[in-house]
């Protein structure tokens, strides 16, 4: 059997901690077992802070002083899981790659240009100084091991830089070739979220896309699982910030997994499930710190349950635009220049409404989208067709994920209903062709009253 584990930051945060990661591998690991680690807990947040500080102008000495204390972290964590015998390489390692981090970071400071691809290459030195900790430790315990960059590993991107994605032929082909030959006398541990241009330029796959790290090098292996280890008991019905009354979901279909992905689960990177689901592969999210719990099983088949509704998602800070103007009417490629616009300037639309009367269209975008969003829509639209172009900030898109919503009549009723009776006012719809799920925009106040009325209705009553 051949495993892929991915462990997230949290369970990397500290040296009790990555020592607990090396007992889990050691208890769960199969005759062939791939390792696919983040960064330490802080650390990409750390390197994106001081990567815009060093845009804004800082003294080469506060550049210095960052890197030390990075340095040292990662030294004493690996002083500390690693026995004597194996500790040299990796010491050698973690001082080889800060002394590059500060060039880069010097070099930044002297340029005053942060470009996506410079950001990529600092953001990647989180992982690059995790794995050797994580090898050295999982050495000492017995079980010969060797890191590598996801890049060395095999995984080959797009130069899209911040938000890669693999090209499957190349990638597929240079993983067996790698990964391979070297399953049968180590486990290698491979750092996630980072990979390489055709080239050979690092690019990152987005935040959280260790995840998707994993599920690429499970497919392309053709893994039997793919494991998910994070810092909750798996998916849960719902935010549990937002509603106490949250539960774990024992098994979800892929579908379901990706809706409640993409609309605002942030257990999973949006984009994990796709390459386990092209391959079949079951995927399973897991607790690192609560490992005797199954967590969440996600396969190919939806579940036949009595459960019509399986969670609720909820995803913040979403603006909404209404692009309207009776010239749109009857026009033919309205709609296809709205979305070749956004898309030409890598604004990502996340939900889509049209009016029947086509004088009309609203779609949802993330808030951090929404200047560039404003500015591509003004400057082309600026002289016909279009007439108003309306935006409401402050808004939460509220998802209702489940397989038993096929063919069940009345949902969106008691859906729509049970939103009502909390008094939550909902200001566009949109429902997917696959039926597994209804989304909807309030008002981001009024996001946890929605959450909480939805769960009542669909989900804690279930459960009695």
């Amino acid at each position: 059997m051949l495993r892929v584990m991915k462990f997230g930051g949290t369970s990397l945060g500290n040296p009790k901690a990555i020592q607990q990661v090396v007992d889990l591998i050691k208890r769960f690991r199969t005759e062939e077992t791939v390792i696919v680690i983040s960064a330490m807990a802080g650390i990409t947040d750390e390197l994106l802070r001081i990567s815009r500080k060093v845009l804004e102008g800082i003294k080469t000495e506060e550049i210095k002083n960052f890197v030390g204390e990075i340095k040292e972290k990662h030294l004493i964590t690996a002083r500390e899981v690693i026995s004597e015998k194996y500790l040299e390489i990796p010491l050698i390692e973690i001082e080889k790659l800060c002394n590059e981090l500060e060039k880069v970071l010097l070099g930044v400071s002297y340029l005053g240009e942060l470009t996506p691809r410079s950001l990529d290459y600092i953001l990647s030195f989180g992982e690059r100084l995790c794995a050797p900790i994580v090898s050295g430790a999982l050495n000492s315990e017995g079980i010969k091991s060797i890191w590598l960059g996801g890049y060395e590993a095999g995984i080959v991107t797009n130069s899209e830089f911040g938000n890669a994605s693999p090209i499957w032929k190349e990638t597929k082909a240079k993983v067996r070739r790698v990964i391979k030959p070297l399953l049968k006398k180590y486990v290698p541990v491979v750092t996630g979220f980072i990979a390489k241009d055709k080239k050979g330029r690092i690019t990152t796959l987005g935040r959280g896309g260790s995840d998707y790290s994993a599920s690429i090098l499970g497919a392309a292996l053709g893994a039997d699982e793919i494991w998910i280890w994070t810092d909750v008991d798996g998916i849960m019905t719902t935010d549990p910030k937002l509603v106490k009354g949250a539960k774990t979901i024992k098994l979800l279909s892929y579908i379901e997994a990706m809706e409640l992905a993409y609309f605002g689960a942030k257990v999973l990177h949006p984009k994990t499930i796709e390459p386990a689901m092209e391959k079949g592969i079951p995927v399973r999210v897991r607790n690192t710190f609560n490992p005797d719990n199954e967590g969440t099983l996600i396969v190919r088949e939806h579940e036949k349950t009595s459960e019509i509704v399986k969670a609720v998602s909820v995803m913040k800070n979403v603006v909404m635009f209404n692009i309207s103007g009776a010239g749109m009417i009857g026009t033919p490629g309205i709609v296809a220049r709205v979305f070749k616009a956004l898309a030409d300037e890598k604004v990502n639309i996340l939900m889509v409404s049209q009016a029947s009367s086509e004088a009309s269209i609203s779609f949802v975008v993330a808030e951090e989208y929404f200047e560039k969003a404003l500015k591509t829509l003004k400057r082309e639209f600026r002289n016909n067709y279009i007439r108003n172009i309306e935006y409401r900030k402050g808004g939460a898109i509220i998802s209702v994920v489940g397989a038993g919503m096929i063919g069940t009549k009345g949902v969106a009723a008691r859906v729509f209903r049970a939103v009502a009776n909390a008094g939550v006012n909902v200001i566009m719809i949109a429902q997917g062709s696959s039926e597994v799920n209804i989304s909807f925009v309030v008002a981001q106040e009024d996001a946890k009253k929605a959450a909480e009325a939805l769960h009542k209705e669909f989900i804690e009553e279930a459960y009695v």
